[in-house]
């Protein structure tokens, strides 16, 4: 059975939620008290309505008890909104709820109403950011969690060559390589690292670690 999910507010963040969410096999239904941003979505979601969310009948219509997950993307559109609309979908029995805030009062509040999660897409995005440019060899960082963390790191210049083996990652720095990514004419490809081949300048590795880890390796700019 296919995944339920309900984004409400689509601003910037909330459209590239409910179209990441549809692109991966979710049926969407994105919300919005804008008709022209319900009329965009509407054709990449599987449903889109034009309503205001902060209105718990017309929340309640949506049966947000029977979504999967019900994000509240409102952010600093509207504080006061996204707080009441984090507290309907929690009232109204949604089994997940993930809210935006762009600060730390909001964040606390958003908790104490009830959100199961609260993200913080500008302050993920400027601490990623921040550490591709100090560490030229980390390319992306997604965190785990508060204490795991997936990177893609290009291998320095004395890993080449040598094998994970020899390298020996897990014990000297507590990293776990997953995958390994290959870029080749234009087209990556994503394969199972083999603990046995050297590894080759092109490579690119996605690691899993504790936050932090990678930098020990990464060349620092």
């Amino acid at each position: 059975m296919r995944k339920q999910a309900m984004v409400i507010g689509l601003g910037q963040f909330g459209m590239a939620v409910a179209r990441s969410l549809s692109r991966m096999g979710v049926d969407v239904l994105a919300v919005d008290k804008r008709k022209e941003a319900v009329e965009y979505a509407s054709t990449f979601a599987a449903e889109a309505a034009a309503f205001n969310a902060t209105d718990e009948d017309a929340l309640a219509r949506a049966v947000p008890a029977q979504r999967d997950m019900c994000i509240c993307a409102i952010g600093d559109e509207s504080r006061e909104g996204a707080i009441v609309v984090t507290a309907l979908l929690r009232k109204l029995g949604a089994p997940r709820v993930i809210a935006r805030a762009n600060d730390e009062l909001l964040e606390r509040i958003l908790r104490l109403v009830g959100a199961h999660e609260v993200v913080n897409p500008e302050r993920a995005f400027g601490e990623r950011f921040a550490t591709r440019l100090l560490y030229d060899g980390i390319l992306e960082e997604v965190p785990l969690g508060e204490d795991l963390v997936i990177s893609e790191l290009m291998p320095p210049p004395a890993m080449i060559g040598r094998s994970l083996i020899e390298l020996a990652l897990p014990r000297t720095f507590g990293i776990t390589v997953v995958a390994i990514r290959h870029v080749v004419d234009g087209k990556g490809s994503v394969v199972q690292p083999d603990p046995q081949a050297p590894l080759r300048k092109d490579d690119i590795l996605v690691v899993v670690s504790a936050p932090g880890a990678t930098r020990n390796i990464a060349g620092r700019t």
